[in-house]
């Protein structure tokens, strides 16, 4: 697994994108969002759909656990869910779908399954620094 850290302003995330979107090159794939509240998960998913002319509207999962955008892109947000949980709401057989699966709040336990079922993973942990982000991607 290699790691690419970059630190930037919110205007700057076409490199994150651009670096996120060559490490998925046509991959069916879990993207796995780490950061605290307010730190950008949902905004770097905005801007992924968006270097890439999807047109969707990108909303926090928040209340609905998963969104589901053109282009097979999957966007759940399990923010207070325990494993237990996210497996007993079907979860797991929704990243059998072909696509890319943004994951908020998808923890290191999570990876860990998740990469003992086979999946594809790619760790995104988003750090807030006074007026920047720092990116660190594990691919």
């Amino acid at each position: 697994m290699t790691k690419h850290t970059l630190t930037l302003h919110e205007d700057e995330l076409e490199k994150i994108i651009a670096l996120l979107d060559k490490n998925i090159q046509d991959r069916d794939v879990v993207v796995l969002l780490q950061g605290d509240l307010a730190s950008g998960k949902t905004t770097l998913v905005q801007n992924y759909l968006k270097y890439n002319e999807i047109q969707s509207e990108v909303t926090s999962p928040t209340f609905c656990l998963q969104n589901v955008y053109d282009g097979d892109i999957y966007h759940y947000d399990v923010y207070n869910k325990t494993l237990e949980e996210f497996i007993s709401l079907g979860l797991l057989e929704e990243f059998e779908k072909k696509g890319i699966h943004f994951v908020e709040w998808g923890d290191d336990t999570l990876v860990e399954l998740l990469t003992s079922y086979g999946f594809d993973i790619i760790k995104i942990k988003i750090e807030k620094l006074e007026n920047k982000r720092r990116y660190t991607i594990y691919a």
